[in-house]
């Protein structure tokens, strides 16, 4: 497993701050005393842990679009068009099928996330920065369990996570939804006044805010395609996003060089 680079001084904070409107200030601001209490670091799993320009997201896109084309039996623009006013207006697309029809999740969610994951190189870079952080670690994901526990496993993150907390065992509320926080809070014993989330949609980080958690937005670095619609992504910097970036493993390594002496794992 990596290890944070060695440094007398760690890096500016604001060296992996994203050019998004209202982000550039925070190099300014001391992260010892933003990230110091926190001992409790939560992820989300898609577009975050693994960059929006990776293809895994299209693949259980479309396999979303097939599984709602034979549910409904609609041409597939018209079933796209469906399944994205789901996904905008409920959370999920899961969500707005459990809505409306009483779905059965599960057949979905295997359906769904049947894809193939032999493009993710596994990333030792941030796995050594995830692995040193101090305290634990856990994922909030709107997928299910097994897809993140797969994806983990390629990304090279198998054992850096205390558990996964997915769509199920949210009682298939999804984020941004305040029950599938309040469920992750109660499940895990997470006082969120000592947490931190790492997030790539600007919306699902507004109850973590409100909660007391600093919150991460993720974004894709200038230039990178980005596979998400556009109503996902950051054009500003919204109160309830503390920070912005588009290096996650050189963000991570630079807390944990300020953060990681002063603090118990």
């Amino acid at each position: 497993m990596n290890k944070p680079p060695e440094s007398s001084k760690p890096p500016a904070l604001g060296d992996h701050v994203a050019a998004v409107p209202g982000a550039e200030k925070f190099g300014e601001i001391d992260p010892r005393a933003r990230f110091a209490h926190v001992d409790t670091w939560v992820f989300d799993l898609d577009n975050t842990l693994y960059p929006p320009h990776s293809d895994l997201w299209p693949k259980i896109d479309d396999r979303m679009t097939v599984f709602m084309c034979h549910l409904f039996g609609l041409d597939g623009l018209s079933t796209r068009a469906l399944q994205k006013y789901y996904y905008q207006r409920h959370g999920t697309t899961l969500r707005g099928l459990i809505d409306d029809y009483g779905l059965d999740p599960h057949a979905f969610l295997e359906f769904v996330h049947d894809i193939d994951r032999s493009n993710i190189e596994p990333n030792l870079t941030l796995a050594g920065a995830i692995a040193a952080l101090p305290g634990r670690r856990l994922i909030l994901t709107n997928g299910s369990r097994d897809h993140a526990l797969r994806t983990c496993e390629r990304l090279g993150f198998a054992d850096l996570f205390e558990d996964v907390f997915d769509i199920v065992a949210s009682n298939l509320f999804p984020k941004p939804d305040p029950q599938a926080y309040m469920l992750f809070f109660e499940r895990h014993g997470v006082d969120p006044a000592r947490a931190a989330m790492f997030e790539d949609i600007t919306r699902n980080l507004l109850v973590p805010h409100e909660r007391g958690m600093v919150t991460t937005l993720v974004v894709p670095r200038e230039g990178a395609r980005d596979h998400r619609d556009p109503w996902e992504t950051a054009r500003q910097r919204p109160p309830h996003v503390d920070f912005v970036t588009d290096d996650l493993d050189g963000f991570l390594l630079t807390l944990t060089a300020v953060v990681g002496d002063g603090a118990t794992a």
